[in-house]
């Protein structure tokens, strides 16, 4: 195994943050060897969702030990703390971990787009050889990132936050394998990923005992999975006459709600995302059947928000992972005051995917998520 510190921009006197990533496998493998595929595994980019930490905890004990065993094949990276700069911003003794305190900014969001200056790097070097393609493309994107993307100039980089998706893309965007391990506030365990990565995603899905699949090519705002999968059905849409295969299965993983943090939990998730790579040949060893798929993938523009148009206490009488029928009811706002109760209904037939974890809500907040099988809806699709 190594270990290796990646600083951070400073941005401030007399601070200084490391984004800290863990190898193992082939020490300098990278995904344009012939040695094995390369995985990249990173938790916690929304700072306060902390599942994924306990998840990243329990595979580095795993992965010591495959490595010990010579079973890893090429090489896993394993990123249990992708934002530090989140983890740190405390108030009132709450964790403030989506957005930045700075800008505002989502830490999910605002990551580099990779297709131009990548189609510029490859127009004229693209041939018939679908594998010979994947290692110029990712050496296209190795390069944008090191370099940036203005006439060849380097980026420059003036906040931690700037510094730290670059960092992240750097690791990350010539993986064959990317998950970004997230939570919901309460939920069952659900994933996004791109919707030509679907099949290559579906035994993920089954392993981990996804109750929905939200599938996307553009959900808006550049979020980080997407940033390292998209340009592959870009490039492959810009030159169709190109053998360029979906080389980089990108998916979020919600493991769940953000208290269900616990080691039975995160020992069984680990335990499946291990199952997983040696479905994939990542890992030596014979990986357990498939399990049933527990419901098949659909639109991210078929997710309903569930909005409420009054404010009140909440009473849900549907939880995270209930099958729901259009027009039944999922919570109930209650006014103490007037004794008005304001039912809430589902507009179409799914999953229950996930809810709000508080009790209180004002008007138009969103209480819950269900994923439909009709696309209705359009334009930023993580926004709601």
């Amino acid at each position: 195994m190594q270990i290796k510190q990646h600083p951070l921009v400073v941005t401030s006197l007399g601070t200084e943050r490391n984004i800290v990533s863990f190898h193992y496998g082939a020490a300098g493998v990278d995904s344009a060897s012939n040695e094995g595929e390369k995985i990249y595994i990173q938790a916690s980019l929304h700072a306060d969702e902390l599942p994924g930490m306990l998840v990243a905890h329990h595979l580095r004990t795993r992965l010591a030990a495959l490595e010990a065993q010579g079973k890893i094949i090429g090489t896993i990276i394993v990123v249990p703390v992708a934002n530090p700069v989140g983890l740190s911003q405390m108030m009132l003794r709450s964790h403030l971990g989506r957005f930045e305190a700075a800008t505002g900014e989502n830490f999910n969001r605002h990551y580099p787009e990779l297709i131009t200056p990548v189609a510029e790097r490859v127009v004229d070097k693209l041939g018939m050889d679908a594998k010979q393609n994947v290692r110029l493309i990712r050496q296209a994107m190795r390069d944008s990132l090191r370099l940036g993307s203005q006439d060849g100039e380097r980026d420059v980089e003036v906040t931690e936050v700037t510094s730290m998706r670059k960092v992240l893309m750097s690791l990350a965007c010539d993986a064959d394998v990317v998950l970004d391990l997230h939570c919901d506030a309460a939920a069952a365990l659900h994933l996004y990923t791109g919707t030509p990565l679907w099949p290559q995603c579906e035994p993920l899905s089954r392993y981990l005992g996804a109750v929905a699949t939200l599938l996307a090519t553009e959900s808006g705002d550049n979020p980080f999975d997407e940033a390292c999968s998209q340009t592959w059905w870009q490039l492959a849409a810009q030159f169709p006459d190109k053998p360029i295969p979906m080389a980089c299965l990108s998916v979020t993983v919600e493991l769940r709600g953000m208290t269900d943090v616990n080691h039975s939990q995160a020992e069984q998730d680990a335990d499946h995302i291990i199952d997983f790579l040696k479905y994939r040949g990542a890992i030596k060893g014979d990986a357990p059947p498939l399990p049933p798929l527990l419901y098949p993938a659909t639109p991210l523009a078929g997710s309903e928000p569930i909005i409420t148009p009054v404010s009140g206490v909440v009473a849900y009488l549907k939880k995270p992972g209930d099958w729901v029928k259009k027009g039944e009811i999922i919570a109930e706002v209650i006014n103490p005051i007037s004794s008005h109760v304001q039912q809430l209904k589902s507009g179409s037939e799914g999953v229950l995917y996930a809810q709000e974890n508080r009790h209180f809500a004002v008007a138009g907040m969103r209480l819950a998520k269900v994923a439909g099988a009709t696309a209705f809806r359009t334009g930023k699709l993580l926004s709601a």
